[in-house]
């Protein structure tokens, strides 16, 4: 992972990582490549919406499990071009732990060579198959608001609200609104009502949704026309 940035400790929790850092599990406990597809492909309207060029954008990169799912469902769609796709992350996984918790899941574990390979380099720009990955190192309340580019769709994917508040607050989310393109979308496995209001005071039209697996709901949105 990016140079200069302090790698999360993680335990492991019956063969599901769980942060020391936050005490959460990176993903469910269920079945987390079920979950990814059920909450940030479907609650994003993915693979339908993929185009070339489309740009997913991500608030917390954990074990690359998101973006191992979303290039298997680009691939499994015949979508032809590339793919953009750019994580911010503070406290990244180390390459071996990312390698342990992706075992879980050959199918994905089969397509994360180079994300594996660049991980453990240290590389912030690499390419899996058609996604062109780009990693940004840092606290995203500092780093989002000069980012230059603008997502087609945000996977918001922090530690639950509750452990991880930095990653879900009002300015944040707004942060997340600006850099959204017109239309563009939000899916996250949280329905925390702090969460979703300030998500819409930031301008985006959000439903809860039915959650994953025994979690009732999650949270997606539209970015709102502007008038």
């Amino acid at each position: 992972m990016p140079a200069g940035n302090q790698c999360d400790t993680v335990t492991w929790r019956g063969g599901t990582p769980v942060s020391s850092r936050f005490d959460d599990p990176y993903f469910s406990l269920a079945d987390g490549l079920a979950e990814t597809r059920h909450v940030f492909l479907a609650g994003n309207g993915l693979p339908a919406r993929f185009r070339d060029g489309f740009h997913i954008a991500e608030l917390g990169f954990g074990t690359g499990l998101n973006l191992v799912a979303t290039v298997l469902a680009w691939q499994g769609a015949g979508v032809p071009g590339r793919l953009r796709y750019t994580s911010f992350e503070a406290f990244p996984m180390a390459a071996a732990d990312m390698r342990a918790a992706l075992a879980a899941f050959p199918g994905a574990l089969a397509v994360a060579g180079p994300l594996l390979s660049a991980c453990g380099a240290g590389a912030r720009r690499f390419a899996v198959g058609p996604a062109d990955v780009t990693l940004v190192a840092g606290d995203a309340r500092e780093t989002l608001p000069g980012w230059p580019e603008r997502a087609d769709a945000w996977f918001l994917d922090g530690f639950s609200p509750a452990k991880n508040p930095e990653l879900w607050s009002e300015d944040l989310m707004a942060e997340v609104a600006r850099h959204t393109a017109p239309g563009g979308s939000f899916a996250t496995y949280t329905a925390a009502g702090h969460v979703r209001r300030a998500l819409a005071s930031a301008g985006f039209r959000v439903e809860r949704a039915p959650g994953h697996g025994a979690k009732r709901h999650m949270s997606r949105g539209i970015l709102k026309d502007a008038t």
